[in-house]
This record gives C-alpha cells, sequence and structure tokens, in this order.
C-alpha cells in the first residue's frame, strides 16, 4: 500500500486545524445570541393572502421543516409571529412592492443557478442564468432594477482574481453589465487592475447605487458609489463591504473589519453618514456576515447562524440610533429579509 505523500498530509493537517478554529470563532460569536434563541416560540403558519395586505416582511424561512428554504410573509406588527408560506423556493432575495427577485440553486441532473423576477403570484416573469452560487440580490427603489452578485465556477471564472461576478438588469431581464467592465476611479485616477471584483449593491435610485470593490494586486478594499446611466464607478471611502443605504438616502450601513481574533477576521456593522462623513461602529454586531437591511430609517436587520443548528439562521435588529443598542431577535429561523410598506 502507498503511503499519502508529505505534501498531501500537511495539507490535510492545515484544513483540519483552520476548520477547528473556525468553528470554536463561530460558537464563540454567536454565544450570546444563543439563550435568545432557544427561548424563541415555535412558529406557526398564517394565511397568504391576509400577510401581504399589511406591512409585513418578506424573508427566506430556514426553520427545519417541509418549508425550509421557501419564501415566507410575517407582518411587521408580529414579525416573529405566525408566517405565511409562498409557492416560491429562494436562496437569496428582495422584494419592493409586488416584486420579487429570487436568486435560487436549481438542482436538476446538472446544478444550474439562476435569477428569477417573481410576481404578485410569486411566479416568475422573466429567469436569467447566474454564473455560480448565489450571494446577494437587490431591487431599486421602484423595482424596476435588479442587482445580483454570485460566487463565480471555476469553469465560468475569466480572469485571475475574480470570485464574484455582480451584474445590473432592467426587470424585465435587460443586461445592463457586468460592473468589472465600467469605468472605476480611485483617488481621482482611473482604475484598470484586471483582477477589480464587485460585490453587494445598494440602490440609492434607478440611477445612483452603492458596491463593494476590492482589487487583490493594491490590496485593498473600497466603498464605491456608481452611476447606471453612465456606467461609471467611483471610490468613496477605503474599506467597508456589503453596503445597503438607508431609506432616507442619507446613510449608509456595511460590515466593517473589527479585529482578528486568532488569526480570524471579526466583523461588525458600521454605519456612514453621507452629509457630514461621521462613520459609526456598532460593536454588538461582531461576528457578523451579511448584508444589512433597513427596517426604517434607525433600524438594521441582519442574519446570524446559529453555531449549533447547522443551516438555520436567525435576523436580529439593531437600533443604530444609539451605540448603547443592543440586537434584538426579529425573525427566528429567517434569513434575506425584505421589509414591505
Amino acid at each position: 500500500m502507498s503511503r499519502p505523500a508529505p505534501r498531501l498530509v500537511a495539507l490535510v493537517a492545515v484544513v483540519l486545524v483552520v476548520t477547528v478554529g473556525v468553528g470554536w470563532y463561530v460558537l464563540r460569536a454567536a454565544a450570546s445570541h444563543r439563550a435568545l434563541v432557544s427561548s424563541a416560540p415555535s412558529v406557526a403558519s398564517t394565511d397568504l393572502g391576509s400577510a401581504t395586505t399589511v406591512p409585513h416582511v418578506v424573508f427566506r424561512s430556514t426553520l427545519p421543516g417541509t418549508h425550509y428554504g421557501e419564501v415566507a410573509v410575517a407582518p411587521l406588527t408580529d414579525p416573529a409571529g405566525p408566517r405565511a408560506f409562498t409557492d416560491a423556493a429562494c436562496d437569496q432575495l428582495d422584494t419592493v412592492g409586488t416584486t420579487t427577485v429570487c436568486l435560487r440553486v436549481v438542482r436538476d441532473v446538472v446544478t444550474r443557478y439562476e435569477t428569477a423576477v417573481l410576481d404578485a403570484s410569486w411566479r416568475p416573469t422573466v429567469t436569467w442564468p447566474l454564473p455560480g452560487v448565489p450571494s446577494r440580490s437587490r431591487l431599486s427603489p421602484d423595482g424596476g432594477l435588479v442587482a445580483t452578485t454570485a460566487f463565480i465556477t471555476e469553469q465560468a471564472c475569466s480572469k485571475a482574481g475574480s470570485s464574484t461576478e455582480t451584474r445590473i438588469h432592467r426587470a424585465d431581464g435587460t443586461d445592463l453589465g457586468n460592473l468589472e467592465e465600467w469605468a472605476l476611479t480611485v483617488d481621482g485616477k482611473p482604475y484598470t487592475a484586471t483582477d477589480r471584483n464587485f460585490w453587494g449593491v445598494s440602490f440609492v435610485d434607478d440611477e445612483t447605487f452603492y458596491v463593494t470593490a476590492a482589487s487583490q494586486s493594491a490590496n485593498a478594499t473600497w466603498l464605491v458609489r456608481g452611476t447606471v446611466s453612465a456606467r461609471t464607478l467611483t471610490a468613496v471611502r477605503t474599506g467597508g463591504e456589503y453596503p445597503s443605504v438607508s431609506p432616507d438616502g442619507t446613510r449608509v450601513a456595511y460590515k466593517k473589519l473589527l479585529r482578528t481574533d486568532a488569526g480570524q477576521k471579526v466583523w461588525a456593522f458600521a454605519v456612514l453618514t453621507l452629509g457630514t462623513g461621521t462613520e459609526t461602529v456598532y460593536d454588538a454586531t461582531a461576528g457578523t456576515d451579511d448584508q444589512a437591511q433597513w427596517l426604517d430609517d434607525t433600524t438594521i436587520l441582519y442574519g446570524l447562524a446559529r453555531a449549533d443548528q447547522p443551516g438555520t439562521t436567525d435576523v436580529w435588529s439593531l437600533d443604530v440610533g444609539t451605540l448603547a443598542a443592543r440586537p434584538t431577535l426579529f425573525i427566528p429561523g429567517a434569513w434575506s429579509p425584505a421589509v414591505v410598506r
């Protein structure tokens, strides 16, 4: 019997060490949330028609059971209470009015990935392929534009350094392009490195949006403002990932590197006030890895995985109007929330 090569043994050892380290960190980061999760009541079903006639939140249900992965709806008056289930299943979603963008993995003889725009009946009006596993999706405030980010599969990756593909479409499926093809300006100069990468769009309106840009060769990440008609991108700040614009357009929330513990990056949410350039970091959200969604002009929502229940996530809320605020469980067993008023 042949013995494994020393380099292979070393690689396996490194993978095991990293896996154990990541597991230890996730357990630590979620410890403060576990007590609230365990005390959350079981969630019952309610009628879909009545749930969508009042202000509500749309989300992916991650509670174990037959409805796992389905799009669910709950009234804003009781988001943690009974939820209504649709016929749609999504991995990432966003909803504006009666339009929903749904990123999903389609498991068939050959697994594929796609974007579907759903109507009020939760049926697709148009679909188009994604180059890999769904990451994030956002609609513009009037539902006219669709932004998608997907992790690129090895076969679809066309250049070194690319790990995601972010594109903007019109809701009818018209492709406005891959952001890597748009003109990027950093520090007042064109930035043309071939390893530019973008992810996590958040729209201000049908013309303006924010997104994360990064370059391995520059060892830098930027918060970028984009202009749809001109197909331009301008770096406005170093650092900050997965931006989310507040409903009134005055602030942007994003995840920011807080510290490094035992070699593991610890992220927390920060909020930038656009008028003053003031950034506030909320240490209470340490351990997050999500793109925030705004409940209102002073409260953000975000997902967090349960360390002791793989595949189950919860949506938390944080009042960013006060630095002393603590996260509150908003929806147990949920992911990718979208607020509809």
